[in-house]
C-alpha cells in the first residue's frame, strides 16, 4: 500500500506540474493576444487620427486661399 501512495505521489506530482505549465501558458498567450490586439488598435487608431487632421489641414488651406483671391478681387 506504502509504495502504491509513493508512486501515486510522484505521477500525482508530476501531472499537477504538467497540467499548471498548460494552464499557464494558455493564460500567457491570452496575454500576448490582448497585447498585440491593443497594439494593432492603437496604431489604427493613430492613423485615422492623422487622416483627419490631413483633411482638416486641406480645408483649411482651402478656406484661407479662398479667402485670400477674394481679398485680391
Amino acid at each position: 500500500m506504502t509504495g502504491f501512495l509513493r508512486t501515486a505521489g510522484r505521477w500525482g506530482g508530476l501531472l499537477a506540474l504538467i497540467v499548471l505549465i498548460v494552464t499557464l501558458l494558455r493564460q500567457l498567450v491570452a496575454l500576448v493576444s490582448t497585447l498585440i490586439f491593443l497594439i494593432k488598435f492603437a496604431i489604427v487608431a493613430a492613423f485615422v487620427g492623422l487622416m483627419v487632421l490631413i483633411v482638416l489641414a486641406t480645408l483649411r488651406e482651402r478656406q484661407r486661399r479662398r479667402r485670400r483671391e477674394a481679398e485680391e478681387l
